[in-house]
């Protein structure tokens, strides 16, 4: 048997005990159909502001003589004696009840389902689950939203179209609803227990064992806690669709950075946003002129000898010249951004310093241009760095190789190393991605790292 509960209150929390009831149903369903019901308002012993009364409709003359809660206890505990408790975000109404019967000295306790976390497992797909946008994309009518007999009527009819899609799946049509929940709640500290507080690169993996994300952290616990905490309504479908996490730990932050970064181009995780380009086809390059001034131009990836940064296209590459052009007081005519016009644009603006028309020396210029180029290139092209390991008693090593992230690798500390064949064989090449040598070069940078020339 199934009570399906449904309350209105006058603002404040259960936990203060400064919230109030304002009214209740109570549908008792026995797996079937609904067979008896209950709805009475309630008089909260305290002023209902405007603000609840918009939201609902009560208003303090309609429970100026409605039953306080202690009147009706007995037959809210007489009709959900032998049954579990159902409601949409069930902690909500159960714990405002439980607090009700708190203060009368009665310890109220009843096995609890949420209809809201159910959804999330049975009807996958929708862009919210909160009761009002379940009705309207599942058809459910509802003419009193926000009064406890709308909701909870309109939740008992979500309640049967739960009830039709377990038993349609395969996977659940054997269990009952309440272990299907309890495997939900279940979850995280599963999930957690199988997470270490260590840096390195996490996998959620869904029933199908495919990888849905891919996350790094110097601490993958906090991080895999934060998820489960997460508002956001994607990351709420993600946690909704996980069953299983793997790991690797990495010690090194940049080791786990440029894996992350690697692994969700080559999975290509459902929920990662970030980082998912695998081809970059524009390029911001660098060539010094006959003039002696420095020029900055975007060419296909192919073409570029002097590489400042590589881009998923050629409108993106265009964004982030621009972007220089502002921050580094750049002239257009030197930087393919003007048709050959004598004074560009920016001088006309004040934000070129007028190289284009004389009033600038090159060398002068060009410092400025290679403050950037300093900022977006390795210097010197060969060269390691040595990071955290996985324990104590080794190192993690990243290396570049001719101006590129090659790979990382760990080693003994105890281990000398003299030359850089000796270094290769502790690192592991990898697939080169043009964005790695953004990532590493921040990280260096940010970090104040030492570098080691080989």
């Amino acid at each position: 048997m199934y009570a399906i509960i449904d309350i209105e209150t006058c603002g404040g929390k259960y936990i203060s005990g400064s919230g109030k009831i304002t009214e209740i149903c109570i549908v008792i369903h026995n797996g079937t159909q609904v067979i008896n019901k209950f709805t009475s308002l309630v008089n909260p012993e305290c002023y209902i502001s405007g603000y609840y009364t918009q939201i609902t409709g009560i208003t303090n003359a309609m429970v100026a003589d409605a039953p306080k809660f202690y009147e009706i206890s007995k037959q809210i505990v007489e009709l959900t004696t032998n049954c579990v408790f159902v409601a949409h975000n069930v902690s909500f109404d159960y714990n405002f009840i439980k607090n009700e019967f708190s203060a009368l000295g009665y310890n109220y306790n009843r096995e609890q389902l949420c209809t809201v976390k159910l959804s999330r497992k049975l009807l996958p797909g929708f862009s919210s689950y909160s009761l009002g946008v379940l009705c309207d994309e599942l058809g459910i009518a509802n003419n009193a939203r926000h009064r406890a007999e709308g909701d909870a009527l309109a939740t008992a009819q979500l309640f049967d179209i739960l009830l039709s899609a377990k038993n349609n799946n395969s996977e659940y049509a054997h269990l009952p609803l309440t272990e299907i929940y309890t495997g939900i709640k279940k979850l995280r500290p599963l999930i957690l227990e199988q997470t270490p507080p260590l840096c390195g690169v996490y996998y959620f993996m869904n029933e199908n064992d495919e990888v849905i994300y891919v996350g790094k952290s110097i601490n993958m616990y906090q991080r895999a806690v934060s998820h489960f905490a997460s508002k956001e309504a994607k990351t709420k479908l993600m946690i909704n669709e996980l069953h299983t996490v793997k790991h690797t730990v990495t010690g090194s932050e940049a080791v786990a950075l440029l894996l992350e970064s690697n692994e969700i181009k080559a999975l290509q995780p459902k929920y990662n946003r970030l980082r998912k380009t695998e081809c970059f086809t524009h390029s911001i390059n660098y060539q010094t002129n006959t003039e002696g001034i420095i020029t900055l131009s975007i060419t296909t990836i192919d073409k570029a000898t002097n590489s400042l940064g590589a881009f998923a296209n050629a409108v993106k590459a265009k964004n982030h010249l621009e972007l220089l052009l502002d921050e580094y007081n750049l002239c257009q005519t030197y930087c393919a951004s003007t048709n050959g016009v004598s004074m560009c644009f920016n001088h006309q603006i004040k934000k070129c310093n007028g190289i284009c028309v004389g009033e600038e020396l090159a060398e002068e210029y060009n410092v400025r241009v290679q403050k950037i180029i300093d900022k977006n290139s390795f210097n010197p092209k060969h060269f390691f760095v040595i990071d955290t390991g996985r324990n104590p008693n080794e190192n993690a090593l990243i290396m570049v190789l001719n101006g590129k992230y090659y790979g990382f690798g760990y080693v003994d500390k105890e281990e000398q190393i003299t030359n850089r064949e000796q270094l290769m064989e502790y690192i592991s090449n990898t697939t080169y991605f043009d964005d790695a040598n953004h990532l590493l070069r921040s990280w260096i940078t940010e970090n104040k790292i030492k570098i080691n020339v080989c």
